[in-house]
């Protein structure tokens, strides 16, 4: 559900919401990024995308991304999982990959979740792509610091089709709950639609088995894909939706994701483009980041251009500290992995060129300082 996966865009009855975040790249402020790593393509490599992080016991940080291996670095071309390591918090990085899965689809494998998990394990959740009619969530078990990784077990076991899992999107909520949010494109039966139906899985028992929540509805007339969840601090489950309109959507769950109110509007101006929200842990905020752009400069209307971060304190009803981390016009900045290491946050993202027609091939790795953001 990437750059050229239906540019399709609907109206949208304009709704007005407290908190909105400034749209014009001009008037927010630019906090100069430190790429600490950039993994560009190559003759052999085509596209590097999509990655998460971890933590591991003895300090250092672990990248998991997908490594492209042949064709023009499209959605459907081959990959396998690969890795980098930081021994310094994030500040630099091994210079090669090391193979932590190899291609086991028909396709490929790629968006990579790694999650900590509050047994001491690490999950591993990534897309198994065999055919556009069988892209199914999977995840895996690590028992030694991710040295080795357990058999997979799929995530969607009650339906079948093909599903859209972003990169860095599970999460565990407090009472021990796995819950991820999926946008289901097409089943055995029917053609591949560019609108996703939003559905959450969640299990109980550590992964080991799934539940498929209820439907999130959406407006009639909008175009939904690529959703994600973040737990809030009164125990609601907030899903943001990538969606045509000019905005983010939001649906709120209030029984740990088994049911969701119709999803509206949401105050985060954007284009047909992913954002990603998570807590910081050292201060209880939420933290987004995503593409401002309300399509108000012809230049970049409809781009995913600026690539903005901004920090909540009231659980997602008004944004603050809105800050443009990348503001090349020409940038295509998406795909995000967000990991908080004590004072800074690590961010992957996509970035590559629209002239240059490099959209995802290019992830940068990026180290911000939080008292910088907070500023």
């Amino acid at each position: 559900m990437k750059k050229h996966f239906f540019a399709i865009c609907l109206a949208v009855c304009s709704l007005s919401f407290a908190g909105t975040a400034d749209a014009q790249a001009q008037q927010v402020p630019h906090l100069k990024n430190n790429v600490v790593l950039k993994l560009a393509p190559s003759q052999t490599n085509p596209r590097n995308s999509e990655g998460s992080f971890v933590t591991l016991k003895d300090g250092s940080i672990l990248f998991v991304y997908s490594h492209y291996t042949s064709g023009n670095g499209g959605d459907h071309d081959p990959a396998y999982l690969a890795s980098r390591i930081s021994k310094d918090g994030g500040k630099t990085w091994t210079a090669s990959d090391e193979r932590v899965l190899n291609n086991e689809g028909g396709m490929n494998v790629m968006s990579v979740s790694l999650l900590r998990l509050k047994n001491g394990e690490i999950a591993m959740f990534y897309l198994r792509k065999n055919t556009t009619d069988d892209c199914i969530p999977y995840v895996r078990f690590s028992k030694d610091e991710a040295k080795t990784w357990s058999d997979p077990i799929a995530c969607i076991q009650d339906k079948q089709g093909y599903f859209v899992l972003n990169n860095d999107r599970v999460i565990q909520l407090k009472n021990g709950r796995l819950l991820m949010a999926v946008a289901w494109h097409k089943n055995l039966n029917s053609e591949m639609s560019g609108n996703g139906n939003l559905f959450s899985y969640y299990s109980d028992d550590n992964g080991r088995t799934w539940k498929a929540g209820s439907e999130a509805l959406a407006p009639k007339g909008i175009i939904t894909q690529e959703p994600g969840v973040v737990e809030l601090k009164n125990g609601d489950i907030m899903m943001f939706i990538r969606a045509t309109g000019g905005k983010q959507l939001v649906s709120y769950s209030k029984d740990k994701g088994q049911s969701w109110t119709a999803a509206v509007a949401y105050n985060l101006d954007s284009p047909l483009s992913p954002a990603s929200i998570e807590r910081i842990p050292s201060t209880g905020d939420l933290f987004a980041i995503w593409n401002n752009n309300d399509g108000s400069n012809k230049e970049t209307k409809g781009e995913r251009t600026p690539l903005t971060i901004a920090i909540s304190k009231d659980d997602g009803k008004t944004w603050q500290k809105v800050k443009n981390i990348e503001i090349d016009p020409d940038g295509w900045y998406c795909y995000m992995g967000i990991h908080f290491d004590k004072k800074n946050v690590l961010l992957s993202y996509c970035a590559g060129s629209q002239s240059e027609r490099s959209h995802l091939n290019v992830t940068d790795i990026a180290l911000l300082s939080l008292k910088d953001i907070y500023k």
